[in-house]
């Protein structure tokens, strides 16, 4: 699981993922949610064998043909890999059978899983089949000359039968969950049953494969590589090839054959060669699968959820420019806890204000009906120059962000698109204003992206600001990406401020560290805690080791991938990791050095992961109100003295539990109602 110095990437991300199916068997947690938890996990995997399974595979490959890679060490990762996923299906399996199943029944909620249809749900099924369910049945009989080629990630039955000739076939048949609820659902005497879509399709067969005697039906999912061929060097519009690719994604190569367990050998390898899955993954599953969208179990039952935590108003006039009151000092907005409508209003004022000339913001992950993109395009049509950096190469929004991207074009926008080998992943907003002669800035810097779908579940930071110094700076990088360049030596950016990949984050994080290290070496007090979603980035770890020997006190809490290892005498003794995971997603990335009692904040997009600091555009940037800069220290310390929610890191990749005597804090509740307490002084 470890070499000397470095967890692996992918069984330290597997250690996440069976964090979150922990959160399904927590008795604290409401039955509904856990039910989510247990989606949230399968859209974890499937994610994995898209994205990391294919990487793992070529590396072994590529290590049997050249001596550069160790093929038996990535041949002991994929077998660890395999293994510890093979161990938490099972245990999801478990849970879903022996705990939720059984507790929804207690609840009048009977979810039909792996049984026969009651008798008195048949008409209602069958009616619903036949009008809702059988226009989009498509069945395809398999054999040599089959062509049809299985997307990703579709449901598919394969159904063994005899026909009219009593000639065995195998025909395979969708389970149309793209077109329809997963789930139908009745009620009978104060009972709520619960059918999925594929067992409405099981239970009418004969409705679709008439005069065939039906011998067996078994649920398949294929998984293919996520991985878009961009060239470096294309003379076209990014936005085409983009477009052209996204295509095919769903006829890429196939990395994995999910079938149902107990389907017979000789039908698996029939399967298997007539599909062309032969260099797939084969892994046994149950008789459902894409799990994840149990998210949309149809259960609405209050007390099955959690508590509401409704988000928290800032503070601001409605009668006065929200403008002004940043001008006053910055505003801090610490979601999904305190409301998104501050900076809706944000971009709706400046859509209509007569003296903003100009607004610029960069766009990663769009929400699907974006009150912030419609501000945007109406300000364009009021006659202002907005210019938008749209990451095409958001992975999985690429289809949603050219959308947005097209509409915005269409309105008048200018629209900035990254160069293909680099992601622009910075989180920034700036407004230019007019007034006579005089002009001023207003800007937003984040953590999280401009998305108000998933600001009600991320936990982000969205700093506020009119500092001309650094909004000067935001001002620059908006000139350099209009560019469509990479950083090079040629044409570098002095930022003062900013921490901004390509440029001077990485340096620039060495140089606090290193000031920590002097610290320390003088016998003066060194902290360092770091808040990031995923640490992978050797630099930036070794540089973390060497400022643990030499004593600075080191806490890092890490949701995801952590390749740090904590613990290791004479190299980590002084680091410390928490991992939480509650009912938000952790996804603020925070920086605090200590400076000798006089703290140092930044926050910003970047996690320390090969990608974001050497193939991104990410900003951190630096926390120059007092109060804002303590509230995120009180922010951060709650998290660091979780002790029900949070988990520590060990030098052997184990999750334990805090061992304490303290009360017990859970910070995301301990969080709220800090900043209620907050809003009310």
């Amino acid at each position: 699981m470890v070499n000397a110095k470095y967890f692996n990437r992918d069984i330290s991300w597997l250690t996440f993922n069976r964090r979150v199916l922990e959160e399904a068997a927590s008795p604290a947690v409401p039955l509904v949610e856990r039910i989510r938890f247990l989606a949230i996990y399968s859209s974890n995997l499937d994610e994995f064998y898209r994205v990391r399974f294919p990487v793992l595979r070529a590396l072994k490959n590529i290590g049997e043909k050249s001596d550069e890679i160790d093929a038996d060490e990535h041949e002991n990762i994929l077998q660890q890999v395999g293994n510890m996923i093979l161990q938490q299906q099972v245990r999801y399996g478990k849970l879903l059978t022996t705990q939720i199943i059984p507790e929804l029944k207690a609840n009048n909620i009977t979810l039909l899983y792996n049984t026969d249809l009651p008798a008195d749900l048949k008409n209602d099924l069958s009616d619903y089949f036949m009008s809702q369910v059988l226009a989009f049945l498509q069945p395809v009989v398999l054999d040599e000359d089959t062509s049809f080629f299985p997307e990703n990630n579709k449901l598919y039955f394969i159904i063994q039968l005899r026909d009219a000739d009593d000639a065995e076939k195998l025909v395979l048949l969708n389970i149309p969950s793209d077109e329809l609820p997963r789930f139908f659902t009745t009620h009978r005497g104060g009972e709520q049953f619960i059918v999925f879509l594929d067992d409405v399709v099981r239970f009418n067969l004969e409705k679709t494969l008439k005069n065939s005697r039906i011998f067996g039906c078994f649920s398949i999912k294929i998984t293919r590589d996520a991985e878009l061929d961009l060239k470096d060097e294309y003379s076209g519009e990014l936005s085409e090839q983009i477009e052209k690719q996204l295509q095919k994604r769903d006829n890429g190569l196939a990395t994995r054959l999910l079938y149902q367990a107990d389907m017979p050998l000789r039908i698996l390898q029939q399967v298997t060669q007539q599909l062309g899955l032969q260099i797939a993954s084969t892994v046994e599953g149950g008789r459902y699968h894409n799990l994840k969208d149990l998210y949309s179990i149809p259960i609405n039952a209050p007390a099955l959820l959690y508590d509401e935590w409704s988000p928290i108003s800032l503070a601001i006039p409605d009668n006065e420019p929200l403008v002004s009151a940043i001008d006053n000092g910055d505003l801090l907005v610490n979601t999904p806890y305190q409301s998104y409508n501050t900076i809706l209003r944000f971009f709706n004022e400046a859509a209509i204000n007569p003296d903003v000339e100009e607004i610029n913001i960069t766009l990663y992950r769009v929400a699907s009906d974006s009150k912030i993109v419609n501000a945007l395009i109406s300000a364009a049509k009021n006659g202002k120059r907005v210019r938008v950096v749209v990451e095409l190469k958001a992975r999985f929004d690429e289809a949603n962000n050219l959308k947005w991207a097209k509409k915005m074009k269409n309105a008048g926008v200018q629209i900035i698109y990254s160069v293909t080998a680099l992601k622009v992943h910075a989180k920034i907003a700036l407004v230019k204003t007019r007034k006579g002669d005089r002009i001023t800035y207003s800007g937003l810097l984040a953590t999280g992206n401009f998305n108000e779908g998933t600001a009600r579940f991320y936990t982000d930071h969205i700093l506020l600001t009119t500092n001309p110094d650094i909004l000067r700076e935001v001002e620059l990088l908006f000139i350099f990406l209009a560019r469509r360049e990479k950083p090079s030596a040629d044409n570098q950016i002095k930022f003062n401020h900013l921490l901004v990949a390509g440029f001077n984050l990485q340096n620039g994080f060495i140089a606090l560290i290193d000031r920590e290290i002097e610290l320390a070496k003088q016998g003066l007090p060194a902290n360092i805690t770091i808040k990031i979603n995923n640490l992978e980035e050797k630099v930036m770890i070794n540089k973390l080791y060497e400022a643990s020997e030499a004593g600075v006190k080191i806490q890092l809490i890490i949701r995801g991938i952590c390749c740090l290892i904590p613990g290791i005498q004479g190299i980590s003794s002084n680091i410390t990791i928490k991992r939480i995971v509650d009912r938000y997603l952790e996804h603020g990335r925070v920086f605090i050095f200590n400076n000798n009692g006089s703290p140092e904040v930044f926050m910003g997009s970047a996690d320390w992961m090969n990608r974001n600091i050497y193939h991104r555009i990410e900003v951190c940037f630096p926390v120059y109100d007092e109060a804002i800069k303590q509230q995120i220290i009180n922010l951060v310390d709650l998290q660091l003295n979780d002790n029900v929610q949070a988990v520590e890191i060990n030098g052997h990749l184990d999750q334990v539990k805090p061992h304490t005597n303290s009360p017990l804090v859970q910070s995301q509740r301990a969080i709220y109602q800090y900043l209620i307490h907050n809003a009310a002084i």
